[in-house]
């Protein structure tokens, strides 16, 4: 997950280089919630892992 918001993250960053504002937008917008969704999950393993060892 993380690892295609970072992706989303570069297309967005090139994007606005070369002065594409809608499609830089729309990715970083999809970053975003890739991340945030990244961060959920990682939070709930992280709860699970803490719960199961004790």
């Amino acid at each position: 997950m993380l690892h295609y918001a970072v992706v989303f993250l570069v297309i967005a960053l090139i994007a606005a280089i070369f002065g594409f504002g809608g499609i830089a937008a729309s990715a970083v917008g999809i970053a975003k919630i890739l991340f945030i969704i990244f961060l959920v999950l990682a939070l709930a393993s992280f709860i699970a892992g803490l719960i199961r060892r004790g």
